[in-house]
């Protein structure tokens, strides 16, 4: 068997050619773009790359983005005063807190402070806590949400299948947990304290890796015919690796999501969508 793989690539270059007819409906509609504020405290070097790639996505859909960044030695009481301008700010839909954030900032608080309608990245508490209960409108956390548009796009059946999530993150693996559970999957979420975890994989019909361990999941911890999508993205010495190795794995699997151009490139084109629907939303007002 050599598994089908999910080109992500492809799909999010004909999403963003959608995106780009629905950004420039809306801007003609309105008068203005759909903006997101990518805000950002220090000068860690992954977290400005991270905010120029989102910046050359909203360049190529129509959506305005407005670069916020204070330095390293900002003060608690300095970001919430820079958040508060942007949750009060009619021209801005979107709002994304970058991290790391140093060490003197309490992230936790600064997400609690975001308005929730603006929270793009899916990460408020109100947002997870409509995900969990199932009651639109919420936004989803990017990452999971392009896992699953690449699911769909390949004709996955959801409904009665074993789902078993690797990891346990508030912004993958438990999001990714509760769109399968909505979707009649039955959901296994293990972690790194799961007992016999390569037995439970093996269990699974739809098994997604987001643990950030290169090449941790082998062949033998999938099911033949299986659905593996990989959310990992760990730089080696010898490039960018998943979460399973991928050789191994595309003998067992039925479809898989291949790093890089897997999950990875449908990513920033699902925040896009959140921030068109965060703009639209507050338009109705």
């Amino acid at each position: 068997m050599s598994a089908q793989m999910l080109d992500g690539k492809a799909l999010a270059k004909r999403l963003r050619e959608e995106l780009k007819e629905k950004f420039a409906e809306f801007t003609a509609a309105h008068g203005y773009a759909p903006t997101v504020a990518i805000f950002r405290i220090g000068d860690d070097e992954a977290s400005a790359g991270y905010a120029r790639a989102i910046e050359k996505t909203c360049q190529g859909v129509g959506a305005g983005s407005r670069m916020i960044v204070l330095p390293q030695s900002a003060t608690q009481a300095e970001v919430e005063a820079a958040l508060d301008m942007l949750n009060a700010d009619p021209r801005v839909h979107g709002i994304m807190i970058l991290e790391p954030v140093p060490d003197q900032i309490d992230h936790a608080a600064l997400i609690d402070r975001m308005d929730p309608r603006k929270d793009v990245d899916g990460v408020h508490p109100l947002n997870a806590g409509r995900l969990l209960a199932n009651r639109p409108p919420f936004f989803v956390p990017a990452t999971p949400a392009g896992g699953l548009r690449l699911m769909e796009e390949a004709g996955v059946s959801f409904k009665g299948k074993h789902a078993v999530i690797v990891g346990r993150s508030d912004i993958v693996g438990k999001p990714m947990a509760l769109l399968l559970l909505h979707r009649h999957c039955t959901v296994t979420i293990t972690h790194s304290r799961t007992v016999d975890l390569p037995g439970v994989c093996r269990s699974a019909d739809i098994l997604c890796l987001a643990i950030g361990r290169a090449e941790m999941v082998k062949a033998d911890w999938v099911k033949p015919g299986a659905v593996a999508v990989d959310f990992g993205t760990t730089y080696t010495d010898d490039g960018l690796k998943g979460d399973c190795d991928q050789a191994g794995v595309a003998e067992v699997a039925g479809l898989l999501t291949p790093v890089p151009g897997g999950t990875g490139p449908v990513t920033n084109v699902m925040l896009m969508e959140n921030l068109l629907a965060a703009a639209e939303l507050l338009a109705a007002g």
